[in-house]
């Protein structure tokens, strides 16, 4: 079984974040779910983007940086959109890395390094008329291309957090699929 990492996303560590993690948990995976914002959760992305903004962005991202160093290296990073600027940037540079889980978001590589790490494995997932995905769906084409241990989901629809089934956004059965296929991933590592 797997060591999960699971950073939240803007919204906070929601209800529908918990149970995603509670469902690994289920499957026998050990999920550490810290949470960034200290309690707060916000019922819109700009609430929650100025909240992030007024506490610093670089603040909050080195201390989801900093739970990790509480955890042995052999990690899958795991993240929600604004999780995954953290959970990538660790997948990319912190050695022992097993594994890495991109929801709803993607950065280029090149932020964090020259190229993917040999021998991690990596899914992204993300729907196609989302408007900050489809900001990322470059990045993640390029990821999923420059290596064979990447694998790129895409969904059909627009909504943003659609794996977090506490929001408006969520799409039960796109949410169903991608839970299936964290399954395998994370069987495999």
């Amino acid at each position: 079984m797997a060591d999960v990492l699971l950073y939240h996303h803007i919204q906070g560590l929601t209800e529908g974040v918990r149970a995603f993690a509670e469902d690994l948990r289920q499957a026998g995976h050990v999920v550490h779910t810290p949470d960034l914002f200290d309690g707060r959760t916000f019922d819109s992305i700009e609430e929650g983007f100025g909240y992030a903004r007024d506490a610093g962005f670089d603040a909050i991202r080195e201390r989801g940086a900093a739970a990790a160093d509480e955890l042995s290296p052999e990690l899958v990073y795991a993240g929600f959109s604004f999780g995954v600027t953290i959970a990538q940037r660790l997948a990319q540079t912190r050695p022992g890395a097993r594994g890495a889980l991109l929801m709803h978001s993607c950065l280029p590589v090149a932020e964090f390094g020259t190229a993917w790490p040999e021998g991690v494995p990596v899914q992204i997932h993300g729907k196609e008329g989302d408007e900050f995905f489809d900001e990322d769906l470059p990045a993640a084409r390029e990821l999923a291309g420059s290596t064979p241990a990447a694998e790129l989901f895409v969904y059909p629809g627009d909504q943003h957090l659609f794996a977090d089934s506490s929001l408006d956004a969520y799409d039960p059965d796109a949410a169903a699929l991608l839970t299936e296929r964290v399954h395998a991933f994370l069987a495999s590592v």
